[in-house]
């Protein structure tokens, strides 16, 4: 513990207060990702960009499970994927080919959020996707792009086809792959990924029983949905899910800020 918090404070030490802010919310969120069962072992990433002209972000450490990292663990670098801070965890290459892709051709994708669920994969490897039979399908279907499987993601071309294919969205279901959400801030990355997981889970119970009686929801109700919900992210993300996320991650284990 003595030595966690002498490594934090030296961390902290080093970084503007935006950036040990951001580093705070980025490792809340890796410990909520394990929270709610999303994680993948060592082998999915969630990444922010630190706030200047460098574009330079945070990821996590590829030796740590996700309730196991911390705001002072998380790896900096930079667009090349070169460490900017001394530290001996290495960082996975498909995790900064994918990030990297995002972070840098999408200036408000602060924060890029990647996840192999069983449920996203399973939505992921049906070839109508996410399907909008459902209100929380409803609210994600709308910002929804798709990429196609290109093996696993350690090919620097990939990320051109990437950026292309998620446009001005901020969702993607990664083809036969999983899911990813992106944001102008971790909050907002976090919520769009809870409501496209919870669909996508939806969507997989729904299916194992059957297609049959299927009720499809009224003509409209799907745009309706869309306009109700299209701007309201930042706000219940960033004024109240996140805030509240935050006190149930301090009641468990507040040892995220470190």
């Amino acid at each position: 513990m003595a030595t966690a918090l002498k490594m934090a404070d030296t961390i902290r030490d080093q970084v503007s207060a935006a950036e040990w802010a951001l580093r705070v919310d980025l490792a809340a969120a890796y410990r909520l990702v394990a929270l709610y069962g999303w994680d993948d072992l060592i082998f999915t990433h969630l990444s922010a960009r630190v706030p200047g002209p460098e574009h330079h972000f945070l990821i996590n450490p590829y030796t740590q499970m996700f309730e196991e990292i911390t705001a002072s663990s998380l790896v900096k670098i930079d667009v090349d994927g070169n460490k900017v801070m001394d530290t001996p965890a290495p960082v996975n290459r498909a995790g900064f080919v994918i990030h990297s892709a995002i972070h840098n051709a999408r200036e408000d994708a602060v924060a890029v959020l990647h996840l192999h669920t069983p449920y996203g994969q399973a939505v992921s490897a049906m070839a109508e996707g996410l399907m909008p039979h459902t209100q929380t399908a409803m609210i994600a279907h709308h910002d929804i792009a798709y990429h196609d499987f290109e093996g696993i993601a350690t090919d620097l071309e990939e990320r051109e086809r990437l950026v292309e294919d998620l446009g001005t969205k901020n969702a993607m279901i990664l083809r036969n792959h999983g899911t990813l959400t992106v944001g102008a801030t971790v909050a907002e990355a976090f919520l769009r990924m809870y409501f496209l997981e919870r669909a996508c889970e939806a969507q997989v119970l729904m299916l194992s029983a059957g297609r049959d009686g299927l009720n499809n929801p009224p003509q409209g109700v799907a745009e309706k949905v869309k306009s109700q919900s299209g701007q309201g992210v930042g706000m219940l993300a960033n004024g109240l899910a996140w805030p509240a996320l935050l006190r149930k991650l301090d009641r468990i284990d507040p040892s995220f800020r470190d």
